[in-house]
């Protein structure tokens, strides 16, 4: 199923279930919760400078991405989450000076965020925004066209990750949630993420 689809979907589910059982307020406004997401990462990857490799024009790669999340809702307004994100592997190809040839990045590490959220109606779908610190370890593999031998990097880094959704409770305790998010990932500043995620609030 592509995500926008199921972004529909999960709209679909809360005019639903807002229209079955009405306007009440959240019986649980505030306290913990886990949850899971999938979801489109796309690495838009500026330059391999990392392995030395000089290029002109990189293709953006892209791969499902995974994450597991916890967090403590304060009120219905501020919340605080820490996820395990793993963006995948990331693979495609560039044009360089003189050589060409494929590249793959496997992304992956842990992130708190601060979350703003805004309930609409009676509670039953609110929209969010959220910003982040993520720490994460980045694997680079770079393999040429030309003769040479394949080039590797590995580092450990930290950087911001922001974004907004919106999301729809069910039955009081099931959150259904989608999400855009940009990651400034050094070297490729410009890379982002798209979630369904679904997260049981006790």
């Amino acid at each position: 199923m592509k995500l926008h689809t199921a972004a529909s979907v999960l709209l679909s589910l809360g005019i639903f279930s807002v229209t079955a059982h009405g306007a009440t307020e959240q019986s649980n406004p505030s306290g913990p919760y886990v949850g899971v997401g999938w979801g489109q990462f796309s690495l838009d990857i500026g330059n391999l400078s990392d392995v030395g490799v000089a290029t002109g024009n990189i293709i953006e790669g892209e791969d499902n991405a995974f994450k597991v999340f916890a967090g403590w809702r304060f009120n219905p307004y501020l919340s605080l989450e820490a996820a395990y994100i793993d963006f995948g592997s990331t693979d495609g190809q560039f044009d360089g000076s003189g050589t060409h040839g494929n590249y793959a990045v496997d992304i992956s590490g842990f992130a708190p965020y601060l979350i703003g959220t805004l309930p609409l109606g009676a509670g039953a779908f609110e929209l969010f925004a959220k910003v982040g610190m993520y720490y994460y370890d980045a694997k680079l593999s770079v393999e040429l066209d030309s003769p040479g031998p394949d080039l590797d990097s590995s580092h450990s880094r930290n950087d911001i990750i922001y974004g907004a959704g919106f999301g729809v409770t069910l039955v009081e305790h099931l959150n259904l949630r989608a999400e855009y998010e940009l990651v400034e990932i050094e070297n490729a500043d410009s890379s982002e993420a798209i979630w369904l995620s679904a997260a049981w609030r006790f």
